[in-house]
């Protein structure tokens, strides 16, 4: 056999070889994934993109992961799906609620995987958490049942005078509606009259916050939603210059200097949704993979905000606390 026609046998050889061997063709394939956050670049995108690595998946080697933010603008979120679905990726991963509809909305073929959404039931995404079905999995946030009453529990536990509190909302979340309710039942039992206000939109954030300045009140509850997310940093100005002890939702907020918040981990779920994207691209069909429930739940203290609004934080709260920020 002539060298350049040994060669030419040898190459196609190890060629066959490298293609019959199990798994080799999979390493060499580069999975597209779509990544859509409700709020502006931040944890929970690093979460989902370290969640990804511990996985062994490498941008440039086998992943090319596309990268949309929203900043906290709702209407933006279908914009930015069809965006994404044109780009053909293999899964489609969305925060909030209100993405997953939109994605839901855009798709039936493109696997979702969907990462906080407070009440996927109730936000018409799914019908039944144990089998999704269809095209779209998840994890949910499932505040649950009474869980919105806590926040009311642990503001006065914090600052036991307090009796009239703000509190802000956005019809951006379906489960608002269940949140209130859950607070004026903990309101009635512990003697605390309630004030709320809606804002899903800058406008209306102005006029809610120059409402509650106005107002007599003496604490502030901000309930989940994206919008509230990505005006964080205005929020907690805000708790701080008229002196309200004030509780969040997510552990940003007591990390920009807000006093407590209370809830699961919204970056914990947003790292486990990476695991989601695993189990899809391995085959695994995501209406056959459950809407999966948070797994930690978090309060966190701001110390330094307490002594600035001359509140002593009760040792019941401290011994509680996943993380005291001083």
């Amino acid at each position: 056999m002539a060298r350049s026609e040994r060669r030419r046998f040898l190459s196609v050889a190890i060629a066959f070889m490298a293609a019959a061997a199990p798994g080799r063709a999979q390493q060499g394939k580069i999975h597209r994934i779509a990544f859509l956050s409700p709020v502006r670049r931040g944890p929970r995108d690093e979460a989902f993109a370290n969640g990804l690595r511990e996985l062994g998946y490498v941008e440039g080697r086998n992943l090319d992961l596309e990268m949309r933010f929203a900043d906290g603008r709702p209407d933006r979120l279908s914009e930015l799906v069809a965006e994404l679905i044109r780009l053909r990726p293999d899964v489609l991963v969305v925060g909030s609620t209100i993405g997953a509809r939109a994605a839901k909305q855009a798709t039936t073929t493109i696997p979702i995987v969907f990462a906080g959404s407070s009440d996927p039931v109730a936000g018409g995404i799914v019908s039944n958490l144990a089998r999704p079905g269809g095209n779209i999995t998840g994890f949910s946030l499932a505040y649950g049942d009474g869980f919105a009453g806590k926040w009311l529990e642990l503001l006065k536990e914090a600052a036991p005078r307090v009796s009239q509190v703000a509190v802000l909302w956005s019809s951006s979340n379906a489960a608002a509606a269940g949140y209130l309710e859950e607070l004026r039942a903990a309101a009635r039992a512990l003697d605390v009259a309630l004030q709320t206000h809606q804002a899903a939109q800058p406008q209306e954030l102005e006029a809610a916050l120059k409402a509650v300045g106005a107002g007599a009140a003496q604490g502030l509850i901000v309930m989940p939603s994206p919008f509230a997310a990505s005006q964080r940093t205005k929020l907690v100005e805000f708790a701080s210059v008229r002196r309200l002890p004030a509780v969040y939702f997510a552990e940003s907020f007591v990390e920009t200097g807000g006093l407590m918040s209370y809830g699961p981990s919204i970056t914990d779920t947003y790292r486990r949704a990476a695991g989601y994207v695993d189990k899809i691209l391995k085959g695994a069909r995501p209406g056959d993979l459950p809407v999966e429930q948070p797994t930690r739940f978090e309060l966190v203290l701001n110390a330094t905000t307490a002594r600035a609004l001359g509140l002593a934080m009760p040792q019941s709260l401290l011994v509680r606390a996943d993380r005291v920020i001083e």
